[in-house]
């Protein structure tokens, strides 16, 4: 009897032992392809490698069900230690108090002082507080297929927003051809206020007293144009549906001419068509003379609720690292957010020539979404895309359209400055 107890107590001690060795953290991924998991799974398992006893285990969301489909998981209490932070999810959930501030990590980190300044600036987008590091940024910039534009009597690429409407109608009179990929679906909001804040000749999303400028008259005429284009049949009627990787395969397929899109778009593009059927361009100018590309950014969080924060700083700091974010960066597209990655030659090839000539050109001037209000995730991934939707089917005008998205961001806006008084 005693030999069994003793025996019996050896085991589940044994069994401890090992409970403890052996450590899962949780890593999910909402911005998802195939060919960005794949990498993810590379980088991953050079960590787990590094660290014997520990297991990655990695959930991909579909990107156009993420938002909800995280919101479920955070709901359900099933939250991850790291996560894949898209940088209009950041407000919601750092005030919220479920993301780690990550900065008593940094001031030990040697590779700090090697990420760039507006990679530092922008993960503290709340409260000055390093919630999440960016990885990478989108910087939206216009792809144009060269036959295309050939075929269809287009001798120069457009440089203005006339000069755009002008050469997708040119391009739509082609059977089963139009001039731009439109996205209509889920992330689409991009391209409402690129051509809106264009029309406009203003980045100014708000007011000083809060109110929206959603319904000024600029922007709501940069609205109105954008329907009007896809009324006349110079998108594909279907785009109202489109999300990222319908409004990709529509341009390397031939379908559409024109796609304005952050630079991840090359890793679908690049593998399907020649290098030299197509290009990359500055974003076409307003009637100011002056363009507005929105500039997004994605990176790596913690959640407050781990477990194991050491070990979850360890996976970060191997994702953003030389190796890991170099490596990331090349396969997903994303311009660098380390200063020895902007070295690198991968980036001095001719694919990357019009986001690196957007950014050098004095009338290009990026622009960053009010991500920093709590209520834009749910305004960019649900309120946008059905009212946007509404718009485009005629079952509302783009007045509004425009008054919609004016109340609910005056409403948000307000909020957070009262809040700061």
């Amino acid at each position: 009897m005693k030999k069994t107890l003793i025996t019996a107590a050896f085991l589940a001690a044994a069994m401890a032992g090992t409970a403890y060795a052996d450590t899962t953290l949780k890593l999910v991924e909402v911005i998802t392809s195939p060919e960005r998991t794949e990498t993810l799974k590379a980088i991953v398992g050079t960590f787990e490698k590094a660290n014997p006893g520990t297991q990655v285990e990695i959930v991909s969301l579909p990107w156009g069900e993420a938002f909800q489909k995280f919101a479920t998981m955070v709901s359900a209490g099933d939250i991850p230690d790291v996560m894949e932070m898209p940088d209009t999810w950041l407000a919601l959930y750092a005030n919220n108090g479920l993301v780690e501030n990550l900065e008593p990590y940094l001031e030990k980190w040697d590779d700090t002082s090697n990420l760039t300044d507006r990679a530092l600036e922008l993960g503290r987008a709340v409260d000055d507080k390093a919630y999440m590091l960016p990885y990478g940024f989108y910087l939206n910039a216009m792809f144009y297929n060269k036959k295309l534009l050939e075929e269809a009597g287009v001798k120069d690429v457009p440089v203005t927003m006339d000069d755009f409407l002008e050469a997708s109608k040119k391009i739509s009179a082609l059977p089963g051809k139009y001039g731009y990929c439109l996205r209509g679906g889920s992330g689409g909001l991009n391209s409402w206020v690129e051509f809106a804040a264009n029309m406009a000749g203003s980045d100014k999303f708000f007011k000083e007293d809060g109110t929206s400028t959603f319904n000024s008259e600029g922007w709501e005429k940069g609205i109105e144009w954008l329907v009007n284009l896809y009324k006349e049949g110079y998108a594909p009627k279907d785009a109202v549906n489109w999300g990222f990787n319908e409004t990709v395969a529509g341009f390397y397929s031939g379908t559409c001419a024109f796609l304005n899109q952050d630079p991840d778009a090359l890793i679908g593009i690049s593998s399907r068509m020649k290098a030299e059927d197509f290009g990359v361009t500055t974003f076409p100018k307003g009637p100011s003379g002056k363009t507005y590309p929105t500039i997004g950014y994605a990176g790596w969080s913690m959640m407050s609720s781990s477990k194991d924060k050491d070990l979850a700083w360890k996976l970060i700091t191997t994702l953003e690292g030389r190796d890991g974010n170099i490596e990331w960066n090349k396969k997903v597209g994303t311009l660098p957010a380390l200063k020895s990655a902007e070295k690198d030659p991968f980036y001095s090839s001719d694919q990357f020539k019009g986001w690196f000539a957007e950014l050098s050109d004095p009338d290009v001037h990026p622009i960053t979404m009010p991500t920093y209000l709590e209520e834009f995730a749910y305004f960019k991934d649900s309120l946008v895309i059905k009212t946007s939707q509404q718009a485009l089917l005629g079952d509302i005008t783009p007045k509004e359209l425009a008054d919609q998205w004016a109340d609910y961001m005056t409403k948000a806006q307000q909020k957070y400055l009262a809040s700061k008084k």
